[in-house]
């Protein structure tokens, strides 16, 4: 298999916190991948935006340090190619200072891109500037990195600052999960195979877990993390768009407003959950680890770095069957999975003694990128009919070979579909509004509880009542492991 890399248009893309970690570890080695594999045009130009007093040549030097920590196999050439049509203005985002020299490096007939690499705080004031100093032209495209708000109002407040400068068609939301290949893939089996699409229901699906698990603390985080939990950071964003994607009917075609569309059905047809269907937990210490209320340093914080949650939609495709979401941090593995899991055959010709055995699609989105189907089958030799389960395996360091290696990062393809234009992987305003109105109300209810988290151990599943959750149904979580 060979991929096909088609270059796109011509561009200027400001970084804004342009010196910044997200733009260190991930924003610009993805942007060096692309010029590597021949996706930019020779006139594309970047620009590095922020408070730090550099020149061109400064951040050229900056960007070299990070490609050869994040991206130390480069070759020097390909640096050197790369580099040279980076720029750099210092800029303040509440100020007034840098934005006129901004603007005048600011190209006529290419497309402009502003990445908005800050804190939510800024996003406001970024996106208010481009448009006073004539920057937001239609050729225009602002990328928002999430907290998309930290509630409904808030979300709702950013949304109106937004389409005040740019049009809604003109807005990128991003959430890098669904740059992962394993996501589009998704949608490519679901609607793509006539094998999967008429079970995808509640007729034979028993019911769907989606975890995201994760080793590392809150680290130096702790402040913010505080501030918003596993529920805000987490559940309303990553989670809730793999739910979606899971769970929304079939697009009329493969179209951004046509995807974002059902999307938005899911989220509004999400029940309420009880709060008995809601399990919250913080880490423990060790004695080589810190706490969760360490980390944060605070020592009566209520917040979760967990949750699991059991949820409905109330809808005819799903009517009936249960979602089960976690996510946390400390846990025993970093792994991020979707898991299908259908119903028994209506009768068993093998006999009660055969034990239960079920079809399990099973999608890896980390660390390991791919997606087994189990299929029961006959165990081979002698001595009657022994059933067991096995695994078709789809992962793709397997099926691809040396290929799998180049599978781009996620930041690589959003970026490229914000040059292109394609806004399909993106959040639009009404869905980040939409998934903050499910949510509010929930973090009310525990707030107005006072409800404590329950510790768990590091290295674990997570709390003991998380388990329950689904013990309780007679079901029990896949184990987290890499």
């Amino acid at each position: 298999m060979v991929s096909r890399v088609i270059p796109v248009d011509s561009f200027d893309l400001v970084i804004f916190g342009g010196t910044g970690d997200l733009a260190r570890r991930k924003i610009l080695p993805a942007l060096f991948r692309r010029f590597v594999a021949g996706q930019m045009q020779e006139e594309a130009r970047i620009i590095g935006a922020a408070r730090s007093d550099l020149d061109d040549a400064g951040y050229q030097e900056f960007v070299r340090e990070a490609l050869a920590e994040f991206v130390p196999r480069a070759e020097p050439a390909q640096v050197d190619a790369f580099v040279s049509r980076l720029g750099y203005v210092p800029v303040d985002a509440r100020g007034t200072n840098g934005w006129e020299d901004l603007a005048k490096r600011m190209r006529t007939g290419v497309i402009r891109a502003f990445y908005l690499s800050v804190g939510p705080g800024l996003f406001g004031d970024l996106a208010e500037r481009l448009h006073q100093y004539g920057m937001a032209d239609e050729d225009s495209r602002i990328v928002v990195e999430k907290p998309f708000g930290r509630d409904l109002e808030s979300a709702k407040a950013l949304n109106e600052v937004l389409v005040g400068a740019f049009d809604e068609s003109q807005i990128y939301r991003i959430d890098h999960y669904l740059g992962k290949e394993t996501v589009q893939n998704l949608m490519a089996v679901r609607f793509g195979n006539v094998l999967f699409e008429p079970l995808w229901n509640s007729q034979y699906v028993d019911h769907i877990q989606i975890t995201v698990a994760e080793t590392v603390g809150v680290g130096g985080r702790g402040g913010y993390y505080d501030k918003s939990g596993a529920m805000r950071d987490m559940v309303q964003n990553h989670l809730m768009q793999l739910l979606c994607l899971i769970a929304m009917e079939p697009p009329s075609k493969f179209d951004p407003d046509a995807v974002r569309d059902e999307k938005l059905k899911v989220i509004r047809a999400l029940d309420s959950v009880a709060h008995h269907h809601i399990v919250r937990g913080q880490y423990a210490a060790t004695k080589d680890t810190a706490s969760y209320r360490e980390d944060a340093e605070n020592p009566r914080s209520f917040t979760e770095s967990f949750i699991a949650m059991k949820l409905h939609i109330s809808n005819w495709r799903w009517a009936g069957t249960p979602f089960y979401l976690r996510t946390g941090k400390r846990l025993r593995a970093r792994s991020s999975e979707i898991v299908v899991v259908f119903k028994d055959a209506p009768h068993s010709i093998f006999g009660a003694d055969q034990g239960t055995h079920r079809n399990v699609l099973t999608i890896q989105l980390q660390p390991n990128e791919g997606m087994t189907l189990d299929v029961t089958i006959k165990e081979p030799g002698p001595g009657g009919m022994r059933l067991l389960d096995v695994p078709l395996d789809m992962t793709f360091a397997e099926a691809l070979g040396p290929e799998a290696e180049e599978v781009p990062d996620a930041y690589e393809r959003l970026i490229m579909d914000v040059i292109r234009g394609n806004q399909t992987l993106f959040m639009r305003g009404d869905e980040v509004e939409a998934a903050w109105a499910w949510t509010d109300p929930l973090i009310a209810g525990w707030q107005a509880r006072n409800d404590v988290p329950d510790p768990y151990d590091t290295g674990s599943s997570g709390p003991e009542d998380a388990l329950m959750l689904m013990h309780r149904d007679g079901r029990r979580w896949r184990d987290i492991r890499e």
